[in-house]
């Protein structure tokens, strides 16, 4: 079995064929079989919306979708973890494409290292507005919309959830970067007293952040992703180590 190599991206919020990032997202995608990736790690709010499995968020996002699907059929683990603008992606990504679909957190074996990824939305315990929104997004009655109600209607309200929801994250994310750092920070924290993981991967707040801390004497390491409105860039994990990689 060939050593892995991983590779995290997260919070681009692709609009359309027409956005710059799209482009570019879709040729760092077409590179990767000739990088030797074994596994890809979608950590939430690829676009800037994605509701269920209608035709319209396929056919807007053809090149991004036929590029993933190439890297799946070669053989490379596609793993998407749902944001909170992505949504409801079970019956599309992995049915249809492949992917290994997460609605919340999961954990890997990767060169060496036990990994925790997620989206990183649930960073503050105390935005209760936020997390009222998220379950609501995300219940029984949200997933059967999601898939059954007409496609323009979905979009409509996947627009308007999507709006909902960038102003609940808006105001944690116009906080000063240092307590938005803090609260990643703390979020590393305390999972790893709850789970066992050398590193934790998250994204969401668009602040990248690498910090390392003591667990039983032993170093754990928390890395927020930051977003693509910045530099667009990658988190790669592999037999020489951890590192970010420009687009």
């Amino acid at each position: 079995m060939p050593p892995s190599k991983a590779v995290f991206v997260s919070d681009l919020h692709l609009v359309g064929p027409e956005d710059s990032k799209t482009r570019l997202f879709t040729s760092f995608l077409r590179k990767l079989p000739q990088e030797n990736v074994t596994h890809l790690f979608l950590v939430g709010d690829i676009f800037d919306l994605w509701v269920g499995s209608h035709d319209y968020f396929a056919d807007r996002f053809r090149d991004v979708v036929a590029a993933i699907q190439d890297l799946v059929r070669a053989g490379i683990e596609v793993h998407y973890f749902e944001g909170n603008h992505d949504l409801h992606l079970e019956k599309f990504w992995a049915e249809k494409i492949g992917a290994h679909v997460h609605a919340d957190d999961a954990t890997f074996e990767l060169a060496g290292r036990t990994v925790r990824v997620e989206h990183g939305d649930l960073i503050n315990p105390d935005d209760k507005g936020y997390l009222f929104l998220r379950g609501f997004l995300r219940s029984n009655v949200m997933t059967f919309l999601a898939h059954n109600l007409p496609e323009k209607l979905v979009h409509l309200i996947g627009e308007r959830a999507s709006s909902a929801s960038r102003d609940y994250t808006s105001n944690a994310k116009a906080k000063p970067v240092d307590e938005i750092r803090q609260l990643i920070r703390q979020h590393a924290e305390a999972q790893s007293h709850l789970n066992d993981f050398d590193l934790i991967v998250t994204g969401h707040v668009h602040v990248t952040d690498d910090f390392t801390f003591d667990v039983g004497g032993r170093p754990v390491r928390s890395i927020n992703l930051g977003s693509w409105f910045e530099t667009p860039r990658a988190l790669v994990l592999d037999s020489r180590g951890l590192r970010f990689e420009d687009v």
